[in-house]
């Protein structure tokens, strides 16, 4: 007896479903604005990372000056 065939689905990413259930209730523009919004929100994030980390260099470096 040989067991049945498994037929696996993949299931959708959060982000996958967020972005269908947003296609379906929203216009195309407005898709683009809230994308293109949290986009700069990821990169203000990446800059206030960036400039915390050359605070704290610049900081060890004036340290091991004095």
């Amino acid at each position: 007896m040989q067991a049945a065939p498994v037929r696996a689905t993949a299931i959708p990413s959060f982000t996958v479903a967020l972005r269908a259930v947003e296609s379906l209730l929203m216009s195309g523009g407005q898709r683009t604005a809230r994308r293109n919004a949290w986009n700069s929100v990821l990169e203000d994030r990446r800059r206030a990372k960036d400039r915390v980390e050359a605070e704290r260099v610049l900081g060890q470096s004036l340290s091991a000056r004095l």
